[in-house]
């Protein structure tokens, strides 16, 4: 039988409507020992079954639930009918690369999982992942034909449950230092690029911004384009291939800056040096504010600059600078595509945040489109956090 854990009362409301997680605070108690990772059940305070889920003494978050069904074991036929809803829902519907398993949204707590197609990228962030971890390795590998599973287990999320760093093969082959992926661009031309899969960013690529690239690249025919932190170019190439007329990268690391360029050779267009700009974003901003430079279209896709609650009011402050600089930088009639990742900005507070540096700025801004996160990237109506890519689509006068 797994542990039972008692609710302080009025603490099952929120499992009662399905978000999946349960914070220390709202335990009253846990009848026996708890190991990371281990299935536990959780009760209301008068006694009455909620929920089940694997449980880490070691977090915040003390409970990921992942089924309110009392008859429903956590064992292997779970995991593999789990994963594979989550290939099932996916394989009509995109072709890599694309976001396979996400997490909360698949009903797979701590779980990411992304298809490169020749090998699937893994990414364990919680105890509860990290313990059935073999098993959900034998599976994927029973239902998905790749060379290899590589995993990228590392980060804030991992610490902060009492995990170390792994990383490596999972299984299968080992993956080149670069792979090669393709992305459909305006007008269905494949736009080419290399990927570093073992040491690249999140997984290697940002998935999660496919269906913006071809958006924004959409406005972007015979201007002047800045794409601030611009990371390996994706958002570059999608413009260079809409016939922008000239596209500036910013990028503070000198390794993405490198893959941007061959992306670009590879994709038969030339390099110009000057078009590559290797140092801090905000100091360069106001380098370019300084001389007068002028562009017509804009892209902002800043990291996370809000991990936790503690960094909100520095990180707030962070983005109303970039989006003021920005907005002093832009020609009359031209486009701002301004993203956020943070999780704890939320929709309205980024509107609040743009709205602000524009009458810093005095600028007229127009919103053409809300943009959000690739649909491969599910958002579970339940569960907000999942709801993690903000983006404003603006006309700036």
């Amino acid at each position: 039988m797994p542990a039972k854990i008692i609710l302080n009362p009025g603490r099952e409301k929120s499992v009662i409507r399905h978000h999946p997680w349960i914070f220390s605070g709202a335990i009253q108690k846990i009848d026996s020992e708890i190991s990371p990772g281990e299935i536990v059940d959780v009760y209301s305070a008068d006694n009455q079954f909620l929920a089940r889920g694997y449980a880490n003494p070691n977090s915040q978050i003390l409970v990921r639930l992942l089924t309110w069904g009392k008859k429903e074991k956590i064992d292997k036929q779970f995991w593999c009918h789990r994963l594979n809803q989550a290939i099932t829902l996916r394989k009509n519907q995109f072709s890599p690369p694309f976001r396979l398993v996400y997490a909360e949204s698949d009903g797979l707590p701590g779980l990411i999982i992304d298809n490169y197609g020749e090998w699937l990228v893994l990414q364990a962030f919680t105890a509860g992942i990290e313990r059935v971890k073999p098993t959900l390795v034998s599976i994927l590998f029973e239902l998905i034909q790749v060379k290899g599973i590589y995993e990228r287990s590392e980060g804030e999320m991992r610490i902060r449950e009492g995990l170390k760093e792994s990383t490596g093969i999972l299984e299968g082959e080992e993956p080149p230092d670069k792979i090669e992926i393709t992305e459909s661009g305006w007008g269905e031309i494949p736009i080419r690029f290399l990927v570093d899969i073992k040491k690249g960013q999140k997984t290697g690529f940002y998935l999660d911004q496919k269906e913006n690239r071809r958006k924004v690249a959409a406005y972007c025919k015979g201007k002047q384009v800045l794409n601030v932190f611009s990371y390996t170019g994706g958002f570059s190439l999608q413009a260079l291939v809409c016939k922008a007329n000239r596209v500036i990268n910013i990028e503070s690391s000198t390794e993405a800056i490198t893959l941007a360029q061959q992306n670009t050779i590879l994709n038969g267009f030339p390099v110009h040096p000057d078009d590559y700009l290797c140092g801090d974003a905000f100091h360069l901003l106001r380098v370019l504010r300084d001389k007068g430079e002028k562009f017509d279209v804009i892209i902002l896709d800043p990291p996370r600059l809000a991990p936790s609650r503690a960094h909100l009011p520095k990180a707030t402050r962070a983005y109303k600078d970039l989006n003021l600089i920005s907005l002093q930088l832009i020609r009359p009639g031209g486009i701002l595509a301004t993203f956020s990742c943070s999780g704890l900005v939320s929709p309205e507070l980024f509107q609040k945040i743009v709205f602000a540096a524009s009458l810093d700025a005095q600028r007229a801004v127009q919103i053409i489109e809300k943009l959000s996160q690739s649909p491969d990237h599910p958002i579970l109506l339940t569960f907000p956090e999942s709801e993690y890519l903000k983006g404003l689509l603006c006309r700036v006068w």
